[in-house]
């Protein structure tokens, strides 16, 4: 009680629902800063949340006050705070102070020490933020400190007594039983709160569905953790995985770690953090090249290439074999996940031109703006889980961008819609030619073969899947990304604390990723990717050998295999496939 008091209305016992010095002072704030502050006593919080709507309008306010004076009239002060601390929101389903311990700490309000009740005292002003919960552990403990230098300021313990509860230990009771898919409901959260702010989400008495489907995510959950459990001898001790319906974006799965409730790191959202996606980038490089008239019978030369740096060494890059194999085509280079004949790409493309083309696929937090090296096809670049999955999700759509959407509909408490979605309409960012040939060769298990074998898990026996693996320079992020017409998987595996892994190309995330899809792909009828009326087949009999061309593009006289010349050089650089 004394804790809710200092930080939320030390003045409760004294003013009659309202003090018109808070209201000023917030009045004065909003108008010089444009920065709003809370004035709002416990009795009008009270009335805010049991009473009113939480919208923030003059007419609510002056019925905010007018009740206040009411309720400060009708009941006398311990009424008011009980009704108050059974009321607020802590978080989730803790509506109440009792649930609120039971859920935190898994014990009773009256066993609460001063630590745990300054905890509790600090989070229904914005539970998303400073729930233990959430893994913003430093945030929690900033807020906790302000409850309890408030405590002090009010003389109601020493500061001695301050430090001791800020230093002692908190042991946050288990969640299993508490709640599903808690990385989604997180996510959906903090999308809400960008939609209407962090109150009416909180208080609001909205009613949200969305697309995940449940008893799919709890699937997925259950083969990403037993996938880490399995590949701990590569040395990742977690993963992530998230799956798109491709058609409108509706995130079906998103498993955000192995295990939400692991102590320390287990809160952390992979699925939305960023990190650099290695060769699982490379098709925007190569939609790219194929848009500006390059086909997959294009050939490059897989050879040694230096690039100098200013007041650095000069950039050489290197396959992840450290091998060069000659003159390869585009088909080749980019199913075998060849790097030197990337950069040699993006180099006469523009590695502007390639970050302009991503961010319309779907990698967002890439600015055109901004600085990139020839190292961004090989994913130096950041970017997170759910956006590099969508940016495949573009070509499953054959080249339209939709954005991802985990939310049907929004309700009131009063039933009306809010949003009924998804709202956004297709954007076509990629020829539909250009994007079925990226299908084709990220499919194309036998031109693959040669870095991956035949029977790699990369490969679904019986399904036509595209499928393309990215490990980072620094081996810190494994990826496996791929799709069919309707689905789109994504899988990351790593160490929350940046530690490298052992695992590379079709070791680490994709026996995850493979078992994820043939789940989905179970009992559903075969599908492959169409041919779009721009796309033509030209087949060698000399060599027995077809390739597929856009139309009005180089096609050559013969499809037979380049001569290959091969080299070898010394490298500085190993990103992976």
């Amino acid at each position: 009680i004394d804790a809710t008091i200092a930080i939320e209305d030390a003045y409760f016992y004294e003013h009659d629902g309202f003090r018109l010095e808070s209201m000023a002072r917030a009045a004065k704030v909003y108008i010089t800063e444009n920065r709003v502050q809370g004035a709002s006593t416990i009795t009008q919080q009270l009335i805010k949340n049991v009473l009113l709507t939480p919208d923030r309008t003059i007419y609510r306010k002056v019925r905010e006050l007018m009740l206040a004076v009411m309720v400060e009239n009708k009941y006398s002060k311990d009424e008011i705070l009980e009704l108050y601390l059974n009321n607020i929101s802590y978080g989730g389903i803790a509506w109440g102070v009792e649930p609120a311990a039971q859920k935190y700490f898994g014990k009773s309000v009256t066993d609460l020490d001063l630590a745990e009740a300054s905890l509790l005292a600090g989070l229904p002003s914005a539970p998303s933020i400073y729930s233990p919960l959430m893994g913003n552990w430093d945030l929690m403990k900033n807020r906790q400190r302000q409850v309890l230098e408030r405590m002090v300021a009010l003389e109601m313990i020493s500061e001695e007594d301050s430090w001791e509860a800020y230093e002692r230990e908190l042991n946050i009771a288990e969640q299993r039983d508490v709640i599903r898919a808690p990385h989604f409901v997180f996510y959906v959260r903090s999308l809400l709160e960008e939609m209407y702010g962090s109150r009416t989400v909180l208080f609001g008495g909205l009613t949200v569905r969305t697309t995940l489907d449940l008893d799919l995510h709890d699937e997925v959950q259950k083969i990403v953790t037993e996938g880490v459990r399995e590949g701990y001898n590569f040395g990742f001790t977690n993963g992530a995985a998230v799956i798109l319906e491709s058609e409108t974006g509706g995130i079906l799965a998103y498993v955000g770690s192995i295990n939400f409730f692991q102590e320390g790191w287990g809160a952390f959202d992979v699925v939305s953090s960023e990190r650099q996606p290695g060769s699982a980038i490379k098709p925007v490089t190569y939609s790219l090249a194929l848009s500006m008239g390059l086909t997959p019978s294009t050939v490059i030369s897989d050879s040694p290439v230096s690039y100098p740096q200013p007041g650095q060494p000069p950039y050489r890059p290197m396959n992840f074999d450290r091998r060069f194999r000659g003159n390869v085509t585009l088909r080749q280079a980019l199913a075998q996940s060849l790097n030197v004949p990337a950069v040699k790409l993006v180099d006469s493309l523009g590695p502007e031109n390639m970050v302009i083309l991503a961010r319309e696929m779907g990698i967002k937090n890439w600015d055109p703006e901004a600085f990139y090296g020839l190292a961004v096809t090989l994913g130096s670049k950041e970017t997170s889980l759910l956006e590099l999955t969508n940016a495949f999700g573009t070509l499953s759509r054959q080249g339209y961008y939709m954005p991802t959407d985990p939310i049907l509909s929004v309700r009131d408490i009063q039933g009306r819609v809010l949003y009924e979605g998804p709202e956004a309409s297709p954007d076509k960012v990629l020829n539909e030619g250009v994007a079925f040939l990226v299908s084709n060769i990220l499919s194309d298990n036998n031109s693959r073969a040669p870095a991956f074998g035949y029977s790699s898990h990369l490969n679904i026996p019986g399904r036509i899947v595209a499928v393309k693996t990215g490990t980072s320079d620094d081996r810190r992020d494994n990826w496996t990304v791929g799709y069919t017409p309707t689905y789109t998987v994504g899988v990351w595996v790593g160490n929350n604390d940046n530690s490298p892994v052992r695992s590379m190309g079709a070791t680490g995330a994709a026996p995850i990723w493979n078992s994820i899809m043939t789940t989905l792909l179970e009992d559903r009828p075969e599908e492959t990717f169409e041919v779009p009326d721009n796309i033509i087949l030209k087949f060698d009999e000399e060599c027995d050998r077809g390739e597929y061309f856009i139309r009005g593009t180089n096609i050559p006289e013969t499809l037979c295999p380049p001569k290959e010349d091969n080299e070898d050089d010394n490298g500085n650089n190993n990103n992976n496939n």
